[in-house]
């Protein structure tokens, strides 16, 4: 019964999204006020009936119920109950109900949270989400419906998640990815009802950027998690392989980057209006291409979810119309918004059109190395992989010229700025990086190294220019009768996030160059000397978990003869899926992270280990919890707070023509 309550459910939630999608737009047509408010109710009547059926997915498995096909492939009445519930998203259909899900909860914030703007507008961004809720409620109800059952009889067992997913960081690392999947498609709804109205001033960018920098901030933690689940699960010691699902969330990622430059620039000057608009179209249809490479069965990864063809066509076909169509109505309309202000070239509006161009450049070349394998196969060549070699030759120096630029551009101003005032403010921290560059390597290694040295003097370039701007800002705040708490959330929001990638680059470089690892037989009783550290190998014990059966080895860390930690990697047998995994043993530190995993069993009681140093490896993702908490701040800051001015307010005269 619960589970046609759910598939009831959806069902439900497909007609309320195309009535939401087609009833506020008529009453757009046919100026009937009572038909654009109607999208409020549809909103939260779709968004109840998806939390029903995702409710009725969970209840399923929590009761073991071996008549849903979903239940029966990624469940198992042995899996640990906290499983239980990430397993609903476990695998392609039950993470397609989680994306629409998700979807609906945006719709619904934009329902609670922007009634303060125009009717109009309003009406058309939740039309367009309507549009985008309905078109993945089909493809979901039509090739992924997760409340299928085996009639007349249900099977007796589940065949298990598999042993992969069953990690807390898998529990968490899907939402997260979601929440800035989807959340980018507030501003692309915005973005349409802006170009069927041709209007886009300083109040419309306003509007945006705070659902904007939501969404981003939610992307970067879940890359964020994903990079870390990839570090400890997978058992290789690294923190990003340049996978082709991997890159499918890092294009979004610098496209909604763009995006959120190019937003100040409209709403503080009334530039790049066009391209404001155009990326924010490009941003979504990056994350739609990324759901579609995750579910299409065009890639092999180990975040793929699904393999079939035919849900890759209809995935396609709904990429087509999205994408297709947002182009065109850009085609026809973007005339109708364009800019007509001047800068001088030292200008932020110069610095920010650089960041744009930058990233645009690091997109297309992430968009190359992961998509050209795939169309050369479609084309019939030769099947190829582009690997690390290519993005990092690429990749990093376009990374490391944006880093060198965000400290200038937080120190210009707007329309133009003398170029003496400016080498004035930049001159101290170029020479604190600088210093701090050339001797961050010798202080660390003892050697000088040109990479690491460019990567602790961005970093200290970012700490400085950000300390030079706070600096300026508050003698300006203090003459004006304020403080320096009074420069709002916003602006520190901003300065935690440029931050946060100087220490991620740190970390990157850090770990790259001075990571150790050791691959070795050993024997109980065995040591051996790693990254100053000695490993003492026990040997290994028998352990049963709820679901599985494990070997257990007992390492002991000493430093300078006195014990630090001992760690206890695994190598787990799943009964179910009679599938075989390593469960790696860390001690964490914010300097250096101790990684030791289980190989193969040898003979004599020995086995092969693998055992790692890695310095700084945390400071990848302690920059990216900053960038995530540095948006999130900017988001609900005064300034750019979901709860908005007045309408009266915020209809001013923009630049429309």
């Amino acid at each position: 019964m619960i589970p046609e309550l759910g598939h009831l459910a959806l069902i439900l939630a497909l007609c309320l999204a195309i009535a939401l999608a087609v009833v506020p737009l008529f009453g757009n047509a046919t100026s009937q006020l009572r038909l654009q408010v109607a999208a409020h109710p549809l909103a939260l009547g779709q968004g109840c009936m998806l939390l029903l059926a995702y409710a009725a997915l969970t209840v399923s498995f929590i009761m073991d119920d071996f008549s849903v096909v979903y239940v029966v492939a990624n469940s198992n009445s042995a899996l640990p109950l906290p499983y239980k519930f990430s397993a609903v998203w476990g695998s392609h259909e039950g993470s397609l109900l989680l994306w629409v899900f998700i979807l609906s909860l945006w719709t619904i914030a934009v329902s609670l949270l922007g009634k303060r703007l125009p009717l109009l507008m309003q009406a058309r961004v939740l039309a367009v989400m309507g549009m985008i809720s309905s078109g993945f409620l089909a493809f979901t109800l039509l090739t992924s419906n997760p409340f299928k059952r085996y009639l007349p009889d249900a099977a007796i067992e589940g065949a298990d998640l598999n042993p992969l997913l069953q990690d807390f960081g898998l529990m968490i690392h899907p939402p997260m990815l979601y929440m800035g999947y989807v959340g980018f498609s507030v501003a692309f709804a915005f973005a349409i009802a802006a170009l069927m109205d041709g209007k886009v001033d300083a109040a419309w960018a306003r509007w945006v950027r705070p659902w904007t920098a939501m969404a981003w901030g939610f992307l970067t933690l879940g890359i964020a998690l994903g990079s870390w689940w990839a570090y400890y699960e997978l058992g290789w010691g690294g923190w990003w392989f340049w996978d082709p699902v991997e890159n499918a969330s890092l294009m979004p990622w610098l496209s909604g980057t763009a995006l959120l430059h190019s937003l100040a620039v409209s709403e503080q000057r009334r530039l790049f209006k066009s391209w404001t608009l155009l990326l924010a179209i490009l941003t979504f249809s990056l994350s739609l291409l990324g759901t579609f490479l995750v579910r299409s069965g065009v890639l092999t990864s180990v975040h793929a979810f699904a393999t079939d063809p035919e849900r890759g066509y209809f995935m396609l076909l709904l990429l087509v119309l999205c994408v297709g169509g947002s182009l065109v109505l850009y085609a026809l309309r973007a005339s109708t918004v364009r800019s007509r202000a001047v800068f001088n070239l030292l200008s932020r509006e110069t610095c920010l059109l650089a960041n744009n161009i930058l990233l645009m450049v690091a997109l297309a070349i992430v968009f190359l190395g992961t998509l050209y394998p795939l169309f050369l196969d479609v084309l019939g060549g030769e099947r190829i992989s582009v690997g690390p070699p290519y993005f990092n030759v690429l990749f990093v120096p376009i990374m490391a010229l944006l880093l060198l630029l965000l400290g200038i551009g937080i120190n210009v101003r707007w329309r133009a700025m003398p170029s003496q005032r400016l080498m004035h403010l930049l001159r101290q921290p170029l020479l604190w990086a600088l210093g701090a560059g050339f001797a961050w390597p010798w202080v660390y290694a003892g050697a000088f190294n040109a990479s690491v040295a460019l990567a602790g003097a961005l970093l200290v370039w970012l700490l400085a220019t950000s300390v030079a701007d706070l600096r300026q800002r508050v003698q300006q705040q203090n003459n004006a009768g304020s403080v320096w708490w009074k420069l709002g959330a916003s602006y520190y929001g901003m300065l935690l996030a440029h931050i946060g990638i100087g220490f991620t680059a740190l970390g990157i470089v850090m770990v790259s160059h001075y990571s150790v690892e050791v691959s070795l037989r050993m024997a109980p009783n065995d040591k051996v000397n790693v990254g100053g550290y000695q490993f003492i190998f026990d040997g290994v014990k028998s352990i049963d978990g709820p679901n599985y059966s494990s070997i257990q080895a007992q390492v002991q860390v000493l430093k300078n003869g006195s014990v630090q930690q001992i760690l206890q990697p695994e190598k787990r047998h799943y009964n179910a899926g009679q599938q075989v995994m390593t469960e790696v043993a860390i001690d964490a530190g914010l300097w250096r992270d101790l990684y030791v995993a289980m190989g193969e069993p040898l003979a004599q009681d020995s086995w092969a280990l693998r055992i790692h140093y890695k310095p700084f490896v945390r400071w990848i993702w302690l920059g990216a919890l900053l960038m995530a908490f540095g948006a999130g701040s900017a988001a609900w800051g005064k300034r750019h707070r979901f709860i908005l001015l007045p309408v009266a307010q915020t209809r001013h005269k923009g630049i429309n023509s």
